[in-house]
């Protein structure tokens, strides 16, 4: 039967769909930077969206395990959590094998086997394993521990929150190194069942030198540029600790970096050089610290301030006067609590009425910790808003004052997100005017959008092609955080 023509001919209809916006950054995302030999130098950072998580990977006694406690026992619950590796000691060559399935994972895959045997290299020399019987083995951890007592100069486990096997060099350092694992010469070959060779096992990482804080912290920013706040858990010199924090604040790509002070020097008003100190002197508005004696205590901090949704309706929030699940609040005298004010060093400390909270909730150099987190997000927001309209048009924004209207839409959309929120609030602008804004105006949006007409662009930014300059004088809503009550009393 004949088709007849194609409707198409007088009617075509085509489909186009628009680009996939890019998304805004989660400000909420921290990463704690630890030393346990788990996650390998080549893989460097691994998420996390629950304890259940972490603890497939950690013990219980690792400083990650605890810190991530820490950070999920927020109420409400952060939805993610990265943890690094520092190689804060010289490394191990490691393997990781292919990931089992289920069926590989039954245990009748391995208990038939009675005379297993592969061959492997490591640190340039090739082990002959063989003779492993499994027959007697209950779970896949016993047969790791089989393969591990057969094999010299190396170490074999079973990653079960990963559902692989990992062979890691005895050594350390750049000569540590482990081959992909081949068929032996006599016996049953398991190299493929273990998933060790070639194709199917990732890839294989060379152990490194022991590395500075800040080489670990640009490995971070390579890997992955989804991490915001970044909490050192291992305690270190002031000058090691520093070196990384100056590295963080001079990072294009806004972060921020923390750990925990558990000296008791910090306490002492007459010291200058301690951690708190140092960074204080250094005006690091990018680094925040907390002193406790409980390990790990910034890792409770910031897992306060990753609930914040911007997206939300009066979601902002200050970090004084919060609490810290898990970690033990300080007694302190005053004068030990106005020294670690002084120093903008944030502390959980017992009140007299039977509370305790987070106070002041600062960076290191005295500016509110709500507040640089909720500039950052406010500035992606921008940025990605404004990106999102150049990228998604179907044409383009033209060099005219409509297409100038456009961008400050825009611009203004966003700093209205940031109302809704509670980030920004009307006020009198105290700073200097520009546009129609004058020093001592209302602000009745708590925001202004200026940018001046296009008919006064330069020729060259004309033909550069870049749009006129867009000026926002935005007004934080602040926070309050001491209250001033006077009675008078007539008898």
């Amino acid at each position: 039967m004949a088709q007849g023509l194609a409707v198409s001919d007088v009617v075509n209809v085509t489909v186009t769909l628009s680009p996939t916006a890019a998304p805004t950054r989660n400000f909420g995302a921290g990463m704690l930077i630890g030393s346990t030999d788990v996650i390998d130098v080549n893989e460097r950072i691994r998420s996390y969206s629950s304890m259940t998580d972490v603890g497939g990977d950690f013990g219980t006694t690792d400083p990650e395990f605890i810190a991530a406690t820490r950070h999920f026992s927020q109420s409400p619950t952060p939805a993610i959590l990265y943890i690094g590796r520092w190689a804060q000691t010289a490394s191990h060559g490691t393997l990781r094998g292919g990931v089992l399935n289920a069926t590989e994972q039954l245990m009748s895959a391995w208990t038939s086997v009675t005379a297993g045997a592969f061959r492997i290299d490591i640190d340039g020399s090739t082990k002959s394993v063989s003779g492993l019987n499994f027959s007697t083995a209950l779970n896949l951890p016993g047969v790791a521990a089989i393969i591990d007592a057969g094999l010299t100069g190396g170490s074999v486990t079973w990653d079960a929150n990963s559902g692989r096997f990992v062979v890691k060099s005895d050594t350390t350092g750049t000569t540590s190194t482990v081959g992909y694992a081949v068929a032996p010469v006599s016996g049953t070959d398991i190299s493929t069942q273990l998933k060790l060779t070639t194709g199917l096992a990732g890839t294989s990482v060379p152990g490194i030198a022991a590395e500075s804080l800040v080489a670990a912290c640009q490995a971070f920013v390579d890997k992955s540029g989804d991490w915001y706040a970044a909490e050192v858990l291992p305690t270190v010199s002031n000058d090691v600790f520093l070196a990384a924090a100056l590295y963080i604040e001079a990072l294009g790509k806004k972060r921020i970096i923390g750990t925990t002070i558990n000296s008791t020097t910090v306490l002492d008003n007459t010291l200058t050089t301690d951690l708190a100190s140092v960074c204080k002197a250094a005006n690091l508005k990018r680094t925040f610290l907390q002193y406790s004696a409980s390990s790990y205590a910034i890792a409770s901090f910031f897992g306060r301030a990753a609930t914040v949704d911007f997206t939300g309706s009066k979601t902002t929030l200050t970090m004084k006067f919060k609490t810290e699940p898990g970690v033990a609040a300080e007694t302190l005298t005053e004068t030990q609590a106005a020294t670690l004010k002084s120093k903008n060093c944030n502390v959980f400390v017992n009140y007299d009425n039977s509370t305790a909270i987070i106070q002041e909730g600062v960076m290191s150099n005295g500016y509110f910790f709500d507040e640089v987190q909720g500039l950052d997000w406010l500035e992606n927001f921008i940025q990605t808003e404004v990106w999102n309209l150049l990228y998604t048009s179907k044409t383009k924004i033209p060099q005219t004052n409509a297409g100038m209207s456009l961008i400050a839409t825009k611009i203004e959309n966003c700093l209205q997100q940031g109302v809704v929120n509670g980030l920004i609030a009307p006020g009198v602008w105290n700073a200097d005017g520009f546009g129609a804004l004058e020093n001592g105006d209302y602000l009745e949006t708590g925001y202004y959008v200026y940018h001046a007409d296009i008919s006064t662009q330069s020729q060259a930014d004309r033909e550069a092609r870049k749009s006129v300059t867009f000026q926002v004088a935005v007004k934080l809503a602040g926070a309050v955080h001491f209250v001033l009550t006077l009675i008078w009393v007539n008898r």
